[in-house]
């Protein structure tokens, strides 16, 4: 029987169990997948904490690639012996998995499925929040958190290619150089600096149109002084805790700003989206615009230790299980 990282609890990187699961044959619309590769992310530390609650027990794991093995009844998106990665659907910690068929992408030649495990939800996230969250234009000033994680790079990289300049915090001097190396045009270590201040000095007191913030309740209310008026604050993680109630009042102290908590899974709900999303996110890689930045593979018996590099900022880039 294949073997998948289960929870029956949540709590810390130790409530992770590799356990044996059964895993029957593909029904209607699904395709059962042999994964080759399965990345880690953000949200998966949410799911196992309980932030973001899941029925128990729980396969945890949002992205993944692999080969299709067998289909059910009226699949055609895909057939046996198609490379194909998914994002945003849980589940992904497993040797094999059954799947919605229609939540698959087919892989083209120039991308393998390490670089697609470490890509697919960072990188469509990346697409969505630059060209439909926010539209980025040439001659933008942005400014990004967590610029060396692996939606930041991402990002940065192609805000770059896209004609603006990018701000983006970090925190010590290794990942300024990392965000730097990577499209940032000015990171700032917010941990010695006051990034508010920073990105007012930079914008010559003007602030930014748009501010990308998966930190959550350590950056939220610096992030909306970032913003020139009418500006978009973009909420899209909770790296450091949820962000606390507020007066929406606020919004219209500080210029009629907008705010939005946007998720991947709303902009790829439609298969036209979803393929739309993928497209753009391989043409950039592809072309060499963006590179994906693998910071380290794991063997998926060993989530945990990874659940404990990534949560203690530890890690750049995109972490990968290889199975």
């Amino acid at each position: 029987m294949p073997k998948a990282i289960r929870i029956h609890e949540t709590g810390g990187p130790e409530v992770l169990k590799r356990e044996e699961v059964e895993v029957g044959r593909p029904g209607q619309g699904e395709a059962l997948i042999r994964q080759t590769a399965i990345g880690l992310n953000f949200i998966d530390t949410y799911h196992r904490t309980g932030l973001y609650p899941l029925p128990l027990p729980a396969v945890l794991g949002m992205e993944g690639a692999g080969v299709v093995e067998e289909v059910g009844p009226g699949v055609t998106d895909v057939k046996p012996g198609d490379r194909v990665a998914y994002a945003g659907v849980l589940g992904a910690y497993t040797e094999r998995r059954l799947i919605a068929a229609d939540r698959l992408v087919p892989l083209p030649d120039g991308v393998n499925d390490i670089q697609a495990a470490a890509m697919m939800l960072k990188g469509m996230t990346a697409e969505y929040l630059l060209l439909r969250t926010h539209r980025v234009q040439r001659g933008e000033t942005i400014l990004v958190h967590a610029a060396a994680g692996g939606v930041g790079l991402i990002m940065c990289q192609w805000a770059k290619h896209l004609g603006a300049t990018v701000i983006g915090t970090v925190g010590n001097d290794q990942k300024a150089e990392l965000a730097r190396a990577n499209g940032c045009h000015h990171p700032i270590v917010y941990t010695r600096e006051n990034f508010t201040e920073r990105v007012r000095a930079i914008t010559g007191g003007a602030g930014v149109p748009v501010v990308y913030d998966s930190v959550g309740k350590d950056t939220f209310l610096g992030s909306l002084d970032c913003l020139r008026p009418l500006g978009l604050m973009v909420s899209y993680g909770n790296a450091s805790g949820a962000v606390p109630p507020f007066s929406v009042g606020l919004l219209a102290q500080k210029g009629s700003l907008f705010l939005t908590r946007p998720v991947l899974m709303a902009y790829t709900a439609k298969r036209e989206d979803l393929l739309a999303s993928a497209r753009a996110l391989f043409e950039v890689v592809e072309s060499g615009a963006v590179k994906i930045k693998l910071d380290r593979t794991w063997p998926l018996e060993d989530a945990a230790s990874a659940h404990r590099e990534l949560e203690g900022r530890r890690t750049t880039g995109s972490t990968v299980f290889i199975v």
